[in-house]
Formats: C-alpha cells, structure tokens, sequence
C-alpha cells in the first residue's frame, strides 16, 4: 500500500472489533480521511492518546481500498485538555467538528488515484479556532459561531448582510432568510424569513468578519445564535444535533 504523510485533526472515533478504532481526519493536504488505528485500544497501544478527538497529529498514514491505515502518529497539539476543562469551551468545540464533519466529503472520484477535496483553507480556520477556544483568547460561543459562519463561507456560501437579496436596499432590513441568502427588507421578505433586529444584523455582521473588537465582552444572542443555527443547517441539509444541545 502506497504511504503519504499529512498533518490532521482528529474529528471523530468509532471502536472497530476488540482492540482497533476508525478515526475520522481533517487532513491539511488530503481532505477529509477515515483511517484504521490498529491496536490503539489496547493498554500499551503505541498511539497512546494522540488518536482522539481535538487532537491534531503529523500521520505517516498507508492507503487502503476503503480506509487508510495509520502507521505513525506525533502530536503537534493538544487542545483537548485546555477545551474539554472549559464545559462551553468543549460544546463549541463539538459543534465546530461536527460542521467541518459534515461539510468535507471523504468520496473519492477513483479507488487508486484519488482526487482529494481541497481542504487547506478548512484546516487552518479549524485549527486557528481550536487554538482560541483552547488559550481562552474570545468568549467560546463567538468563538464557534463565527467559526460556522466562516467555514461555510470558505465553502461558498456568504449570507448576504448589507443589503437587501431581493431589491438591494441597504435600509429597513429587518428580516433573515437562508434560503434567499442573507437579509431582506420589510417590503420584500418572505414568508419563512426571521425576524431580525438592525443588532442582530450587526452581530452577524461581526462574526462573519472576525471582528473581535466588536465581540469581545459581548455575548451572543439567542436571535444570532438561531440565524446562524438555520443557515447552516439550509445549507448543509442536515441538523447540527451539538447545536441542539448548547445551553439546553
């Protein structure tokens, strides 16, 4: 089997037989990966803890028919012990994994000469996001919310948040439609538009950008949280179960 090594951060786990797991990587230069760690369930397992979720690793990893095998693993940061000592820290953490989880596809176009998905722009917003949650450099809910916010957008999809979608009208805006693709106005929204505060807009406004002198001291509301919440889930056609569980 042919070898490549890649950086990642491990995303998610599944146990496989007695001593194996399958992890699932966000790789720096191969997409998103799903790979065997042989024996890393095992006492005196070689990977020790370095092949868990919200750790990012250097792989020497060799290519399978289905998954890959990791044959090496180094860390290169631990973020799982500063997030998971933080209880919001580690919600956000979750959520921010499982948006990049379900926003890279692992499909391949060919059984042998693979096509990976560009992911170097994902993976570096990712690990920049893990790294404040981790040094506690912003609140953890701006934090993840504006890490969706900018993730889908590295994907392609930017909520539209000066002007109106329908008439382009930089006034009166009032009301947020995912499917429309960002704010309307009170003359021209639709039916399954939300009711949206100038405040709001301005929020959303920040976490699209990265405006942390605009967020920093300033929680998240909950009008914010459900905007975001829905234009992701419109565009990713699935719910973000972790999202479902902040604060409940």
């Amino acid at each position: 089997m042919p070898l490549y090594r890649d950086e990642a951060v491990v995303l998610r786990t599944f146990p496989l037989g007695e001593a194996d797991r399958i992890v699932v990587l966000l790789t720096k230069r191969h997409g998103k990966v799903r790979a065997v760690a042989k024996g890393v369930r095992r006492l005196k397992s070689r990977f020790g803890g370095r092949l868990e979720p919200l750790m990012r690793v250097d792989l020497l990893l060799a290519q399978g028919k289905s998954l890959d095998v990791v044959s090496q693993a180094v860390s290169i940061a631990a973020y799982a012990g500063e997030i998971c000592a933080d209880y919001t820290s580690y919600e956000y953490a979750n959520v921010m994994l499982e948006v990049v989880d379900l926003l890279v596809s692992n499909e391949y176009t060919d059984e042998y000469r693979r096509e990976y998905q560009d992911t170097l722009g994902q993976y570096r917003l990712l690990t920049a996001a893990l790294l404040s949650l981790s040094k506690h450099k912003h609140s953890p809910d701006a934090i993840g919310v504006s890490y969706i916010l900018r993730a889908l957008s590295l994907a392609g999809w930017s909520p539209r948040l000066q002007a109106c979608v329908v008439c382009g009208k930089n006034e009166d805006l009032c009301y947020f439609s995912p499917c429309a693709g960002g704010m309307m106005c009170a003359s021209d929204h639709t039916p399954d538009s939300i009711v949206c505060a100038n405040s709001t807009r301005l929020q959303l406004c920040a976490l699209a950008q990265g405006n942390w002198s605009v967020l920093d001291g300033v929680s998240v509301d909950s009008s914010t949280m459900r905007c975001v919440q829905q234009w992701a889930e419109y565009y990713l056609e699935r719910p973000i179960r972790s999202m479902g569980l902040l604060h409940s």
